[in-house]
């Protein structure tokens, strides 16, 4: 339904045609925005009310275990989570203002749009089972294992001081009846969307021009032409894009179909969801630059990482 109406709006009341570059990007923009803002809403809200009934020391406890424990946890909630790259944010934020450590907070936001339930069921019928599990674990050690190395460095100060101070927390309030943690998760929400609002609107625009004016068959050239460079240079590739579940798998499958190895195809899609432009626009609202840049660099080597590893299993799956 929600597709219809962009649909009616874009191409019938404000004129623009559907097979132009400049109609699929207002296109992409709108319908974009409109998904992002429900999703963060509806998640936050939930968030709010679970909170409410979970003090926040014991939720630090439970996802700041010894060892790679909670950044592991962390993970596997990213990955039933159907976010991308840029509705991660404000849920990133959530759990900061929870008290969840930094590191444990990176490993959710790598791997919520790494995996997904609609990224996983497109791979297994493009790229069937086998595959799919290797992406799959695969993507979970990244998120684990970055994350602990983020945590490791001890950045909190590279924070903005706004993110995770200023509010009342679950801990100190008394919920009376149920009405009252209805109304706490909602000024949660209330209270993220409108901290990083003008973000997601810049970021989206972002994504949406790269999306539309950045010819596919460029891509394809460039990887088919550098060899054994090109893990690291289809990691790169991707990083700078951004789109849906629903775009990422089909160029991947086209680049395999083009003889990418089945690992480099991997790796482009893998920086393309969990690494974008438009999410590091929006990361700014919430953290300084050498931290964004670091975040990206050790999701960037994972990654590459993973990709040559795929290349090699890529005769036994």
């Amino acid at each position: 339904m929600l597709l219809s109406l962009i649909d009616h709006l874009v191409y019938e009341w404000m004129g623009f045609d559907p097979a132009s570059r400049l109609g699929g990007a207002i296109h992409f923009f709108f319908y974009d925005t409109v998904k992002i803002f429900l999703l963060l809403a509806v998640m936050i809200f939930i968030i709010g009310i679970i909170r409410s009934y979970l003090p926040q020391d014991r939720l630090r406890r439970w996802m700041s275990g010894g060892g790679l424990g909670g950044n592991f946890v962390a993970a596997l909630f990213g990955a039933v989570t159907p976010f991308c790259s840029c509705s991660s944010i404000p849920i990133f934020i959530s759990l900061l203002r929870a008290g969840v450590p930094l590191g444990v907070t990176f490993s959710f936001l790598i791997t919520s749009p790494l995996i997904n339930e609609y990224l996983v069921v497109l791979m297994a019928g493009e790229f069937g089972v086998p595959v799919t599990l290797a992406y799959v674990v695969s993507g979970l050690a990244i998120g684990t294992f970055a994350g602990a190395v983020l945590g490791k460095l001890r950045l909190e100060g590279q924070l903005e001081s706004d993110i995770t101070t200023g509010e009342s927390t679950s801990d100190s309030l008394v919920f009376e009846s149920f009405g009252a943690r209805l109304r706490y998760g909602w000024s949660e929400a209330v209270d993220v969307i409108r901290q990083i609002w003008v973000w997601v609107l810049v970021g989206v625009a972002i994504g949406a021009f790269i999306h539309n004016y950045v010819p596919q068959e460029v891509i394809q050239n460039a990887l088919a032409a550098t060899g054994v460079f090109s893990v690291p240079i289809a990691t790169l590739l991707g990083v700078p894009m951004y789109g849906s579940c629903a775009a990422i798998v089909p160029v991947a499958v086209v680049l395999f179909e083009k003889g990418i190895p089945l690992g480099t195809a991997l790796a482009f899609m893998m920086a393309m969801a969990a690494l974008s432009l438009p999410e590091a626009v929006m990361l700014r609202r919430t953290m300084r630059l050498p931290l964004i840049a670091l975040f990206f660099a050790i999701t960037t080597v994972g990654i590459i990482l993973t990709g040559y590893l795929l290349n090699f299993l890529a005769q036994y799956l």
